[in-house]
């Protein structure tokens, strides 16, 4: 998976989780909850349902950025 590649699915699922869960971030900080979750779900849901390609990959960032950002709330957020 390319750096571009990467940046471009990171910013497209941070956008859309947080604006799912209703949470206003920066650039920098969209980009890299988007990345984080692209790892995270887009791994998991490759694997669980053996679906591969940009649509997997988006949902799957998608629900892992969703995923840390309700972690980040419950457990950091002061």
């Amino acid at each position: 998976m390319s750096v571009v590649y990467l940046l471009v699915i990171g910013a497209a699922a941070g956008f859309l989780a947080t604006r799912f869960m209703r949470l206003n971030l920066g650039v920098v900080e969209t980009i890299a909850i988007g990345m984080g979750g692209a790892l995270v779900g887009g791994l998991i849901l490759r694997a669980l349902l053996w679906f591969g390609g940009l649509l997997a990959g988006l949902v799957g960032a998608v629900i892992g950025a969703m995923v840390l950002i309700w972690v980040w709330q419950t457990y950091f957020k002061r």
